[in-house]
């Protein structure tokens, strides 16, 4: 260990009963702790957002939909999509499906859906996570079988096993409407936390929704799951190639690209505010030090006495600088991340899921915002002391002690 290190040891402890001094240095430690608290809490939040939406948006929409164009009923080739899923590396699955409109009736009330129809059997795992009740489309339940959100369950005070009356509405070509119902026995219940969904979207089998529509074999669209997200884009253009019309593949980032764009919005703006209150708080640090250098001008003398070099007399004071901000820093780093796993554990903070598309505020976890907090924290506060530690630098010792 120097002798600089020591010494900057030891004048910092020499601080615990220096009044006013003292409490100048354990407030700037204080707003380097909350700075880098808050810098991490909001980051892991708004990755949390970002991941959940994403998770959530993937569960009902997944990675990309193609659709026929308007909306309208498309042919369904099960030897043309394999071809296709053997010639597309990036793609997991491709399933068929039908959704539209529709209405539900039980004993209690009447409300209107938006009816899935899904293989049943299939995996579906982003789905069936969300399973509070019930299994999510199982074979062994029989092919009328309906899974519904938890808050439409409510509203319509249902429950497993219950028998309700959906009623579809199937588009003829001479314009006419007919419509068309069909008894479904509730077997599961999800919950998402995403207000909408959990109010609106309802899931039964293909067959059943293909028969309620009269679609004849037809289906409205298809599910594509991807190994790799990153390349949803470049999937859905190769799609749209191969396919060609009347298909037309979007990818979730298009379909929802409004919600996106206010996450990506959040994580440019709030980081920036936050950088702020830690530029404040390392303020504090540099302030401190200015009091130190005034308050230990003799000890600087002293040091120029026996024989240290300005230069020396300058790392004095930067290593303080740098031991107040790294125990700002450390401090805030336990902070961060205590509250981020308390929330992580527990929901502590809650949120209407009518507005935030969530019951509870996310939070996930990341290595790159401790470390990336941390070193910015770190280079600020650092940048702080030089100005204090040159100053110190550029005491005369003779004069100091002429002056004692």
């Amino acid at each position: 260990m120097n002798y600089e290190w020591f010494i900057a040891k030891r004048l910092l402890q020499s601080q615990r009963h220096g009044g006013l001094l003292s409490f100048i240095t354990s407030f700037s430690i204080l707003g380097i702790t909350l700075g880098t608290a808050a810098l991490i809490i909001a980051l892991s939040v708004l990755s949390g957002f970002e991941r959940e939406i994403k998770d959530k948006v993937i569960a009902f929409v997944t990675h990309i939909q193609v659709q026929g164009l308007h909306g309208g009923a498309i042919p369904y080739d099960p030897q043309r999509i394999a071809t296709i899923k053997s010639e597309i590396r990036d793609i997991e699955s491709i399933s068929p499906y039908v959704a539209r409109e529709a209405m539900i009736r039980s004993k209690s009330g009447v409300d209107g859906i938006y009816l899935k129809g899904l293989e049943a059997g299939k995996e579906h795992k982003s789905l069936k996570r969300y399973i509070t009740e019930g299994a999510f489309l199982s074979v062994q339940n029989g092919p009328k079988q309906l899974v519904v959100g938890k808050k439409l369950a409510t509203k319509l005070a249902i429950g497993l096993g219950d028998s309700v009356i959906v009623f579809g509405v199937s588009g003829k070509s001479s314009g006419e409407l007919t419509p068309r119902v069909m008894k479904l026995y509730v077997t599961g219940i999800y919950e998402s936390g995403m207000s909408d969904y959990d109010d609106i979207y309802a899931f039964t089998s293909l067959d059943n929704t293909q028969q309620l529509f009269n679609l004849d074999g037809k289906i409205t669209g298809f599910d594509v799951s991807l190994l790799n997200i990153e390349n949803v884009n470049d999937v859905a253009e190769q799609l749209n190639e191969k396919l060609g019309y009347p298909y037309m593949a979007r990818t979730m980032f298009y379909l929802y690209r409004n919600l996106f764009s206010w996450v990506e919005l959040q994580k440019e703006l709030s980081p920036l505010l936050l950088v702020l209150i830690l530029i404040v708080a390392t303020i504090n640090i540099f302030g401190t030090l200015l009091m130190f250098v005034v308050e230990k001008v003799e000890a600087i003398g002293i040091l120029g006495a026996v024989g240290s070099s300005p230069g020396s007399v300058q790392k004095v004071f930067f290593y303080q600088g740098m031991l107040i901000s790294l125990l700002g820093i450390i401090c805030g780093n336990i902070l961060g991340f205590t509250v981020c796993f308390l929330q992580q554990q527990f929901s502590i903070l809650s949120l209407p899921s009518d507005i935030y598309f969530m019951s509870s505020v996310p939070v996930k976890l990341e290595l790159f915002n401790f470390v990336i907090v941390s070193a910015g924290a770190f280079i600020l506060a650092l940048l702080t002391t030089l100005l204090p530690s040159r100053a110190a630098a550029k005491i005369d010792p003779i004069a100091v002690i002429r002056f004692s």
